[in-house]
């Protein structure tokens, strides 16, 4: 057997086929859920995603005997190095086939560019930012991935153990929710209770007031100060919010995001956000290679619009420090289930949270939520 080439990616057609290979190694995976081929090509082109302002990175593709066989993006996030005190390369966007040498050849192209620009952590898998998917999947194979969160072969943390020199950094957690059939009577009676006590009350955005009424600014302003001290975090640029407003706002569902205003602050100021949309998981594969055309774009509308699907996707969750001891979240459920309700969805989906977060998890008691699946951020130390 011949042995493994490490080409870097230097033009559009090899980024094309860096895209391409997690396509073709996932073709009909039950669960696996490919991303759009726009969305990424937006993500890792220098000159559309906002986040190369403060990020550096390289795309390595793995060949043996002509053929891909593996891939893998090298990043560094100068934002999250600064606040963090850190020197650190991230790992991210890392497919390969079953093969020790291909992975390893992969992992060390990414460490030789990073010893090369004086990194002396090496960490992934993990993206630009929190916004990108992150967290290699270490259980729950057999479950069905989402549109926000890496599936991954279960050879994958294998091949990250054989090869040694790893270590955890960071575990994640994620838990698929029951929504009820009726409010649980925990939420009703604290959101009934913090709306006297606390004058904080449900706000229902429309898509004017989130595009160009600065609603938008506030909904990432309230992300920013809740994720700002979690693992590995890099606090949004304002570019970054406009490209997220202008690029998703227009295609969700105003009715499953609810905003918590505090009406003590004169300007009724968000103090906190859920941000849901319908699962677009099924959807997405039946989109061939990620893209809209032909038939893509009939299957993403009837989930997103006419919510043919059978779930919701939590993607963003976020009460600022002060307010969550006074039960905000439950304001924020007994708004959205009402919602889940009517639109027929049987389940919901947290998405990643770090296992440590007792805070996060311990609202989901009355959703009847099952741990269904885990990831792990991996740490090799250079120095």
């Amino acid at each position: 057997m011949s042995a493994v080439e490490i080409r870097k990616v230097t033009d559009k057609k090899s980024l094309e086929t860096f895209i391409q290979f997690n396509y073709d190694l996932y073709r009909g995976n039950p669960y696996a859920i490919p991303h759009l081929h726009s969305d990424e090509l937006h993500t890792l082109s220098r000159d559309k995603n906002a986040a190369f302002d403060f990020c550096e990175a390289e795309y390595f593709l793995a060949y043996r005997d002509g053929k891909v066989v593996g891939r893998v993006a090298a990043i560094i996030n100068r934002r999250a190095n600064e606040k963090w005190q850190q020197r650190r390369v991230r790992f991210g966007w890392i497919d390969f086939v079953d093969d020790i040498e291909v992975s390893r050849a992969l992992l060390e192209a990414v460490e030789q560019w990073g010893r090369q620009k004086g990194m002396t952590e090496m960490v992934g898998p993990l993206g630009f930012t929190d916004m990108d998917p992150e967290g290699m999947l270490t259980w729950g194979f057999d479950q069905l991935g989402t549109q926000f969160t890496i599936y991954n072969y279960d050879y994958y943390p294998r091949h990250i153990e054989q090869l040694g020199g790893w270590e955890k950094d960071n575990d994640y957690v994620e838990y698929k929710l029951m929504v009820p059939d009726e409010i649980p009577e925990k939420y009703t009676k604290i959101a009934t209770m913090i709306e006297k006590r606390y004058n904080l009350h449900v706000r229902k955005m429309t898509k004017r007031e989130v595009m160009k009424g600065g609603y938008g600014q506030k909904v990432f302003d309230v992300i920013n100060a809740t994720f700002k001290d979690l693992y590995g975090y890099s606090e949004m640029t304002p570019r970054q919010i406009h490209d997220y407003i202008s690029m998703y706002f227009t295609m969700l569902d105003m009715n499953l995001i609810t905003a918590i205003e505090d009406w003590n602050k004169p300007d009724h100021d968000i103090v906190g956000v859920g941000i849901t949309v319908p699962s677009c998981s099924r959807a997405l594969q039946k989109c061939r290679n990620g893209r809209l055309l032909p038939f893509g774009w009939w299957h993403l509308i009837r989930a997103l619009w006419w919510q043919k699907t059978e779930g919701v996707d939590l993607i963003l969750l976020g009460i600022l420090p002060e307010y969550r001891a006074k039960g905000a979240n439950a304001l924020m459920f007994a708004d959205l289930i009402p919602w889940y309700q009517k639109y027929g969805y049987q389940w919901g989906e947290s998405q990643v949270e770090m296992e440590t977060n007792e805070h996060v998890q311990s609202q989901w008691g009355p959703l009847n939520p099952i741990n269904h699946k885990r990831r792990r951020c991996y740490l090799k130390r250079l120095e």
